[in-house]
């Protein structure tokens, strides 16, 4: 099963659709079903994140969905409320992201002066969770849940993980040739030993760029689903459904990859950052 985030956005999604088709707007249904026309619109746009089996009902009796059509999204319904593992740990990641990260079919990301969060070892997490000011409880915290978050990249649903990676982003921890080592070591292993992962580096002599506005990641999802972009920032960050802010992320990751080395001289050059043979 996928992501119960993902299954959120397609429930209302779905439901909109299915009001669309049956010629109902808004007031119609929040009228015959005496709902205030707000929670309707809260169910179509996700808002409301939880709508029940009981509401899901009404709405499909009144739209005339019955049979097969009905029961399958009546188990959308149930996969949507369902308690997915990064709840336990909103004080260290974004759920809103995280969720639609566990269900995207394909990640491209850019992180700046960091290693993009799926590369990381757990060193580094610690090094950057201490680095944002927090204590040794939360960093813990937060290496446990990167740890559960990069099992992603292992899941058959995932057709691709590609990731723009700075040199400096690994210049930057070179005072500590033990973790620079471990960390280069894990992206190297993962260019060779996962087919779904590409790691691209932009090198220090590339001169600014078009990521020089921030990080930032693209998420793409089956099912004839719209893409969704995460930019990131020091307030945690936001997501961007709209088809033109979408599009603008991918236009700065195409032009990303065309000043990026390709795969075969970024792993050349990051088994030479590392002494690696």
């Amino acid at each position: 099963m996928t992501s119960p985030t993902v299954r959120r956005r397609r429930l209302s999604a779905e439901l909109r659709r299915r009001r669309v088709q049956a010629g109902m707007t808004l007031s119609d249904v929040a009228d015959v079903l005496e709902w205030s026309p707000a929670k309707l619109g809260h169910i179509e746009t996700g808002i409301r994140k939880w709508p029940s089996v009981m509401e899901v009902s009404a709405l499909l009796k009144l739209y005339g969905v019955t049979g097969g059509q009905r029961e399958a999204i009546l188990t959308l319904v149930r996969e949507s409320r369902l308690r997915p593992w990064w709840t336990e740990y909103e004080d260290v990641l974004s759920s809103a992201y995280v969720g639609n990260e566990a269900g995207a079919v394909a990640i491209d990301t850019y992180a700046g002066i960091l290693v993009p969060d799926l590369l990381q070892v757990p060193e580094y997490t610690a090094l950057l969770a201490r680095a944002q000011g927090r204590g040794e409880r939360s960093a813990e915290r937060m290496v446990a849940a990167y740890l559960k978050r990069q099992e992603a990249l292992d899941r058959d649903s995932l057709w691709r993980y590609h990731a723009v990676l700075e040199e400096d982003a690994l210049r930057r921890v070179s005072g500590d040739p033990d973790l620079l080592h471990a960390q280069l070591r894990r992206i190297v292993d993962l260019q060779r030993g996962n087919e779904r992962v590409t790691v691209r580096l932009l090198a220090a002599s590339a001169g600014p760029h078009a990521g020089a506005s921030g990080p930032f990641t693209v998420l793409e999802f089956d099912e004839d689903e719209a893409s969704l972009a995460y930019v990131d920032a020091p307030h945690g960050g936001s997501i961007v459904e709209s088809e033109e802010g979408v599009h603008g992320c991918q236009e700065v990751w195409r032009r990303l990859n065309e000043t990026a080395l390709t795969p075969e001289e970024s792993l050349t050059n990051l088994k030479r950052l590392s002494l690696l043979t």
